[in-house]
């Protein structure tokens, strides 16, 4: 039987490369994607070029729990069993704490926090036991970005979810996390001015921005190739975070 691995957000950036790698490495993918319909079917007609049938697609708004529950049933119907998710969906806005509405505060904590957990509790019948959940997460968790407080305090959430999951779903079930550092700048150009940019790629011991490869690379270690590892946050930023 394959293996299957479920990637939201797998259409761009780095939720493609991640689902690129695993593909590359003989997975089936259900490609999640919320808006970008034209990538995720380019994406998915590669991937069934060149492995017929090792790929299909699923809509969903991961903010709306009922696109979740109908993506969930989907996705167990098509592939049944699920070797691994890939939380990479994420929602990133800027929201100062004095001008932030509920709305928006909901919007970042459905996308990067509620949406995840809930995708998990609906999968869980269909993850297999010996499979393995890995949540993308962000460097930001502890290195606070300015006017970005709710997405930082979703993805701390999503971060304390890990660790929680890793001990509740142990033996069966292997719960992960990898954080990026600056591997491709924010669409958002707000978080990341040109010399912000140019400060963060000087104050980085590797020099230079990372790939979406290097986070695929690691979903792939921690999915595959670390059979005693769980509850751990792996960062990845070019060493970024040692110097202050």
């Amino acid at each position: 039987m394959s293996q299957v691995a479920f990637v939201t957000g797998g259409a761009r950036r780095i939720g493609r490369a991640v689902a690129q790698q695993l593909h590359q490495q003989g997975v089936d993918i259900a490609l999640h994607y919320r808006s970008s319909s034209a990538e995720a079917e380019q994406l998915a007609g590669e991937f069934n070029a060149a492995r017929p049938a090792s790929c299909a697609t699923f809509q969903a708004d991961l903010e709306d729990l009922d696109s979740v529950r109908a993506m969930t049933a989907a996705v167990a119907e098509r592939f049944g069993t699920l070797s691994l998710l890939v939380n990479n969906a994420s929602g990133f806005a800027a929201t100062p704490i004095g001008e932030c509405t509920p709305e928006e505060f909901d919007a970042m904590l459905g996308s990067n926090l509620r949406g995840p957990y809930f995708l998990i509790q609906g999968l869980l019948p269909a993850i297999a036991s010996g499979g393995s959940i890995v949540n993308i997460l962000d460097v930001h968790i502890d290195r606070p970005l300015p006017h970005y407080n709710a997405y930082g305090a979703a993805k701390a959430g999503l971060a304390s979810l890990t660790r929680s999951l890793a001990v509740e779903l142990g033996p069966a079930i292997r719960v992960n996390g990898v954080a990026p550092g600056a591997i491709l700048w924010p669409e958002d150009g707000g978080a990341y001015d040109a010399s912000t940019r140019e400060r963060t790629v000087a104050a980085t011991p590797l020099r230079r921005l990372g790939e979406p490869a290097d986070i695929a690379r690691t979903v792939t270690f921690l999915a595959f190739d670390a059979p005693f590892i769980t509850g751990q946050i792996i960062t990845v930023d070019g060493g970024r975070g040692l110097t202050g």
